[in-house]
């Protein structure tokens, strides 16, 4: 199904979600290399105008990896969770990314609606979204996990330094991770 949007007197048309889930995405110079971004700006912004008008439940009749070939989409929609989508099912994805900034979504209606939702259709909102409104969304969301510490309670900054090394040589890693850390702000 083909998707459009009109900018000025110019038309722009995408195939299908795929592409218009590629034209939409900021400017990458990967995507530019492998060819699947928008040629302007002008059709960036197009694509943009046509991914908000996509309905959300339309991302779970579409593949943008063909559920044949792929395990990991047939893991996806065979696990997806139709009770937990319910409440957003209606919504396109520009009506889905005002409900994430209302305060309609709190931490605990966006973990009730985590298992409705696709990998597709968060990339496809988060492609309407300023850096500042990811962030308010992010500041929603609470992701708690627990290892030798805990990270991502409500109301905490936590941040986890790992040593890293460009060839990922171990003893570039130990090396790096006895120097103490120097910030630069």
């Amino acid at each position: 199904m083909p998707y459009a949007a009109s900018i000025g007197m110019r038309r722009h048309v995408f195939a299908d979600l795929k592409t218009l889930l590629a034209k939409a995405s900021p400017a990458r110079s990967g995507d530019m290399l492998a060819g699947v971004a928008a040629a302007s700006e002008e059709e960036r912004m197009a694509a943009r105008i046509a991914l908000a008008e996509v309905p959300l439940a339309r991302f779970l009749q579409e593949m943008v990896v063909p559920y044949e070939t792929d395990e990991v989409t047939r893991l996806i929609i065979d696990h997806h969770d139709a009770t937990a989508f319910a409440p957003v099912a209606g919504l396109t994805v520009g009506e889905f990314r005002d409900w994430l900034l209302s305060d309609a979504a709190s931490r605990f209606t966006l973990a009730d609606l985590a298992p409705g939702l696709t990998p597709e259709m968060v990339a496809a909102v988060s492609k309407l979204m300023r850096n500042q409104d990811l962030i308010l969304v992010a500041a929603k969301c609470e992701v708690v996990t627990r290892f030798r510490n805990t990270l991502g309670l409500h109301g905490r900054l936590a941040l986890r330094l790992q040593p890293n090394h460009p060839t990922d040589d171990p003893q570039g890693i130990a090396l790096h991770a006895r120097r103490p850390a120097v910030w630069r702000g």
